[in-house]
């Protein structure tokens, strides 16, 4: 099942990183929030020929192309011809959330004149890097008969720095209080209404009795580079591996002998621990409800499992040039070298020999170079869905991804190269 409206790929199927690098900048503008992620996946899916499935309710059993949205998260998969109780998955995973700010409620504060919003750190953005930006208001809201519909405005808010002239040493030194600071701008106080802010939110919110709403950058993204190799974009931890998860499922084969998935997950910068999260049910009772179709038993459930792949994809660090003793002196991911392997022996990310094995062969098959990443001993660095999901499910799991400079900035920073590479060895793995 082919996506004839694809920017990724070239008339033949040879993935163009150009249209590659197009393709992802729409998503990400599309998906200001997990909520439009998820929503803009589905629909993508849905135009290729996939089946949208409602959260409750009987699903069809047998084979078909499905996909179901839970909030934030997104789940779609093939049912191939000649599927039965024992055929394993094929599982990209990924996660459709970013570091941020969330409206609290009660939202407005007036002070010296100024009206500002009340908002609450989520995840762990680089703080410094949301001052001085346009920012919208995006997310969901919820109305009086519990329908709910998504919500995004243009540039409306602004955090600001305070000026050199009024603190010499912030070059020396920046450290925001997360409660005074970080508060952004969207107008003065004081005007004919003294209610603007709070008439502004219920004309914006409609009939809406309650609301997810998240500050969203309204910069395009944008080609960077003396050669046009880079590209600047909110959101790209994770859309990145979203966006190739779609491009690998829909240029999957009709006939593969496992079914392959993609699996996009909530909540990953706040520890994955809820319902759409990877710590949560969501992919086990769609995996779950896809054996019983076939009236799996429990022994063949469960082998189907274990013959199975979860490739884990989530963005990485590139060295940093200013910064070369941050990265592991032996294990220097470049821009242009291909996705990273991600290897720690803590278990952080869950690559192991049999793992890296299926990953360089699936890179080998798409004809595109792939690189190890580890964390230097001085610095325990992140995690992923990896480990998670194969806790959950039992999954051998293998942990990858594309490399980004300014990881968790409201802008981060990619070689096209390397998201065409990435979408290349996703396409591989799925197809098998």
């Amino acid at each position: 099942m082919s996506d004839p409206s694809s920017p990724d790929s070239h008339p033949d199927g040879s993935l163009d990183p150009d249209g590659v690098a197009a393709g992802l900048a729409h998503y990400v503008t599309q998906s200001p929030t997990s909520f439009h992620a998820a929503a803009a996946a589905r629909d993508r899916l849905v135009a290729a020929g996939f089946t949208a499935l409602e959260d409750v309710g009987a699903w069809p059993a047998g084979p078909g192309s499905y996909v179901v949205v839970r909030d934030g998260a997104v789940i779609a998969w093939r049912v191939p011809q000649g599927a039965g109780p024992d055929t394993p998955f094929r599982v990209l995973g990924a996660h459709t959330d970013s570091p941020g700010f969330r409206l609290k409620p009660n939202p407005v504060v007036r002070a010296h004149g100024w009206e500002q919003l009340n908002v609450e750190v989520y995840g762990g953005p680089v703080l410094p890097s949301w001052f001085d930006r346009d920012l919208a208001l995006a997310g969901r809201v919820v109305l009086a008969d519990g329908t709910t519909r998504l919500v995004r405005t243009g540039p409306l808010a602004r955090i600001p720095h305070l000026a050199i002239h009024l603190d010499r040493g912030v070059n020396e030194g920046f450290a925001p209080d997360r409660q005074r600071h970080l508060l952004p701008v969207v107008g003065v106080a004081g005007g004919p209404d003294p209610d603007d802010a709070r008439h502004w939110l219920r004309a914006e919110l409609g009939d809406a009795v309650a609301a997810d709403l998240f500050l969203a950058d309204t910069q395009a993204p944008a080609r960077l580079g003396a050669d046009g190799s880079l590209l600047a974009s909110a959101r790209m931890d994770n859309l990145t591996s979203v966006h190739a998860g779609l491009h690998g499922l829909l240029a999957a084969p009709q006939d593969t002998p496992h079914m392959p998935v993609l699996a996009a997950f909530d909540h990953e910068e706040v520890g994955s621990g809820t319902p759409t999260g990877a710590a949560g049910p969501f992919l086990e009772e769609v995996i779950a409800r896809t054996q019983e179709g076939f009236g799996a038993t429990r022994s063949q459930a469960a082998s189907a499992l274990r013959a199975s792949w979860l490739l884990s994809s989530d963005a990485g660090h590139l060295v940093h040039p200013g910064h070369p003793d941050r990265h592991d002196p032996t294990n220097r991911p470049r821009p242009g070298g291909g996705p990273l392997l991600k290897v720690n022996a803590n278990q952080r990310y869950m690559t192991d020999a049999r793992g890296e094995a299926l990953f360089a062969a699936a890179c080998a098959r798409a004809g595109v170079p792939h690189q190890p990443y580890v964390n230097p001993n001085t610095v325990p660095g992140g995690s992923t869905i990896g480990p998670l999901a194969a806790t959950r499910l039992g999954i051998p799991t293998v942990d990858v991804g594309v490399g980004l400079l300014s990881m968790h900035s409201a802008r981060e920073l990619v070689h096209v190269e390397d998201l065409a590479a990435l979408h290349g060895a996703v396409a591989a793995f799925l197809a098998g």
